[in-house]
């Protein structure tokens, strides 16, 4: 299972949100290059990093984005507003992996196109919901849509990475959504990131156990209720 610390970006700083409230934030460093060389010496398999103003429509960071990027060794995958096929390419050329939300619900054609183009190990769905139904727009949009249909569509059209967040989880340390981790991993051909709600190494141990292909490590980890190297001794 890979271990894979995130680094959420507002305003060029290293935050993390309670539950992708904007509103419920706390900062944990000004230098998001440091932090994301001190977690590829800790040992991490991938970087996982996310431009929240993007996200939310309020700014972007694509020139940290890319400092960071500069900068590492480590496999990095990008999430947060892409939406818009040029950046989409930019990013998939420059990162190991894009992540997309809002635009898998709400431009299935361009999605076609570009997983023609990239090919499934470049991309990563990343379907966030709040109890089973999914949320886009930085989570501040309901769509109705049911998690494991919407999975079961992306498999048919060939995709095979997803990002999984119980957004009532994310932020809050209250231990990891494993009902619907499990309903996901369950799926052939299904890698399933776990995200959201992981506060010590037994959540770790739990999420492995639901076969897992990788775990997100945020809040916990900026908190130092867990290190990256005790996760890997367990992955």
């Amino acid at each position: 299972m890979k271990i894979i610390p995130a680094i959420d970006l507002m305003d060029g700083k290293v935050v993390r949100l309670y539950k992708g409230d904007p509103n419920q934030k706390t900062i944990y460093s000004e230098n998001p290059v440091d932090i994301a060389k001190q977690w590829e010496s800790a040992g991490a398999d991938i970087l996982h990093l996310v431009d929240l103003d993007a996200t939310l429509g309020i700014g972007s960071n694509l020139e940290m984005i890319k400092k960071i990027l500069e900068t590492l060794t480590i496999p990095v995958e990008v999430a947060g507003g892409l939406r818009d096929k040029s950046l989409v390419l930019e990013m998939a050329k420059l990162s190991e992996r894009v992540v997309l939300g809002t635009l898998a619900f709400k431009d299935k054609p361009l999605l076609k196109l570009l997983l023609s183009e990239l090919g499934p190990e470049k991309i990563v769905i990343s379907v966030d919901h709040k109890d089973g139904e999914i949320v886009i727009h930085g989570w501040q949009k309901g769509t109705g849509i049911k998690l494991i249909p919407a999975i079961k569509e992306f498999l048919e059209m060939g995709f095979t990475e997803f990002l999984l967040t119980n957004v009532s989880r994310d932020g809050t340390m209250e231990g990891p959504d494993l009902e619907f981790l499990e309903q996901a991993c369950n799926l052939s051909n299904a890698n399933v990131i776990a995200s959201g709600g992981i506060s010590n190494i037994s959540d770790v141990k739990d999420v492995k156990e639901k076969s897992a292909f990788g775990v997100i490590l945020g809040k916990a980890l900026y908190e130092k209720k867990i290190s990256i190297e005790e996760a890997k001794k367990i992955s």
